[in-house]
């Protein structure tokens, strides 16, 4: 092998290595949050000059897909999707530029490795052991992060995550303080059923959220409005890893979406 290509190599995995130790710094120091449910709250999630990177290098629009699922119903009247995304695998962004790409696979990678993943599972062991049991560390999680950027327009009502997510993770993504009235709102579930406003997260630069997904952890975010151009986040979702069905469908996801790029990329 080229020694070239074989230093490359090794600059990239210490780079990732780096800044997964970095992020799960950030979650092993994050505020931890008993009500409406437990969650974390995360600030300073990369370093200072990763995160100016990640604001200027963001990808045109062009480079964004529609994203399936719940935001599927907010689409504007001509047709416009008020919510779209970029998985952060490498299969998906190697049409990007070499300076966004190159990039886009740093904060992918170390967001999938067992590191950050290892610190959710501990930080978040109380609606982890809620849903699973005392052996919830040893519960299967697959990793998807997605970079979404949502536009005037996008909504979507108070819900709980499906049951294939284990651990729910937005980190938000601004140039600055000027919209923080668009972050995700918590609500409580009362016995009459309804769902009043508890808490809204600050959609700061730098910060974000996380928590064990359960029946209790109803969220959803206000409509976004004219201010913003647009509402830029990492989603990173922990499915559930644990069965046969699982692992097939989790992986066999990421294989279809793939192709869905190819050919929305060919075509």
């Amino acid at each position: 092998m080229d020694q070239a290509v074989t230093v490359a190599r090794h600059d990239g995995a210490r780079a990732v290595s780096a800044l997964a130790g970095y992020v799960a710094r950030s979650i092993d120091t994050a505020r931890a949050v008993e009500k409406p449910f437990f969650h974390l709250e995360l600030d300073h999630v990369f370093p200072d000059d990763t995160y100016a990177r990640i604001v200027t290098l963001l990808p045109e629009n062009r480079d964004y897909r529609p994203m399936h699922g719940r935001s599927r119903g907010h689409d504007l009247a001509d047709g416009t999707h008020t919510r779209v995304k970029i998985d952060l695998f490498p299969e998906y962004i190697r049409n990007l530029p070499e300076a966004k790409r190159a990039l886009w696979d740093l904060v992918g990678r170390a967001l999938c490795s067992d590191e950050v993943k290892q610190a959710f599972v501990r930080r978040l062991a109380p609606g982890l052991s809620k849903r699973f049991g005392p052996d919830f560390a040893k519960v299967g999680l697959y990793p998807i992060p997605i970079l979404t950027r949502d536009i005037p327009g996008y909504l979507i009502t108070p819900h709980t995550d499906t049951h294939w997510k284990g651990i729910t993770v937005q980190l938000y993504l601004p140039a600055d303080d000027a919209n923080t009235d668009v972050g995700t709102v918590f609500h409580d579930a009362m016995p009459d059923g309804s769902k009043p406003r508890h808490s809204q997260m600050r959609f700061a630069p730098n910060t974000g959220y996380a928590f064990a997904v359960g029946t209790d952890t109803w969220h959803s975010a206000d409509p976004v409005h004219g201010r913003v151009k647009t509402r830029d986040s990492i989603l990173l979702t922990y499915f559930v890893d644990q069965t046969a069905l699982q692992l097939v469908r989790n992986r066999g996801k990421r294989l279809g979406n793939f192709v869905l790029n190819e050919l929305r990329h060919r075509i």
